[in-house]
């Protein structure tokens, strides 16, 4: 049974910026107030016209309505720019998600897809001695174990053996890790899956990665996975 616990491989940033040749604005034809100013002119004529000539409309009161009439017409068309800001947002984080497509990535999480293999990001605040289980899809338990892990970040691979040299089949499977340090004292460790991003659902709002199965968010991604190179 060959299981494996190792630092990761070097890693670079996910923070990538993504260059556009185009840029799509969303518009809408809604027709503002003062599209149709000439109606409100129609509208304080009509006031004046029928006054009364004793008690005559303050000057003040169309100055207000002119104030008025001009801060809703300033708050709709905000509205209109915060849409197309909106919509810029969107464009920009489809086209972030898209550069994760074939990339090896670690994000947060415990149950990783085990096809031939499956690993697993370990990280402990510092030293500790972590008992490492994982279980199947239907809650039993198919492998334990002990392992020293230093503080920082440790891969561990596990190939489908269990403790019984059981081969068990592909599937989804949860890894929980629980750590203690040399006085005995708990030690949180925090899980990761590494897998390869196989594709982007943009119809979703934000975008979601799909790895091996499972859907994820760009902001859950902690760290891209640089493949290892050889030289002959």
């Amino acid at each position: 049974m060959a299981v494996d616990v190792s630092m990761p491989t070097p890693v670079v940033s996910g923070k990538t910026t993504p260059s556009t040749d185009k840029t799509t604005t969303a518009s809408t034809a809604t027709t503002g107030i003062a599209d149709n100013f000439q109606t409100f002119l129609t509208l304080l004529t009509t006031q004046l016209q029928n006054q009364n000539p004793l008690d005559p409309l303050d000057t003040n009161q169309f100055t207000q309505q002119l104030v008025q009439f001009a801060g809703v017409e300033q708050q709709l068309k905000s509205n209109e720019q915060l849409k197309s800001l909106i919509a810029l947002e969107k464009s920009a984080q489809a086209t972030q998600a898209l550069i994760y497509v074939g990339n090896t990535v670690a994000v947060d999480g415990s149950t990783q897809q085990f096809n031939d293999s499956a690993t697993w990001n370990l990280k402990a605040a510092k030293a500790a001695t972590a008992e490492v289980t994982i279980t199947n899809s239907t809650g039993q338990t198919v492998y334990s174990g002990n392992y020293a892990l230093s503080a920082g970040n440790a891969s561990f691979v596990w190939d489908g053996k269990g403790n019984d040299g059981v081969q068990w089949p592909a599937g989804a499977y949860k890894l929980t890790a629980t750590g203690k340090d040399s006085s005995g004292k708990d030690v949180a460790i925090a899980t990761e899956i590494q897998g390869v991003v196989d594709s982007v659902d943009l119809t979703a709002s934000p975008a979601m990665l799909s790895i091996g199965g499972q859907n994820y968010t760009t902001d859950q991604i902690r760290r891209v996975i640089r493949p290892s190179t050889t030289t002959g």
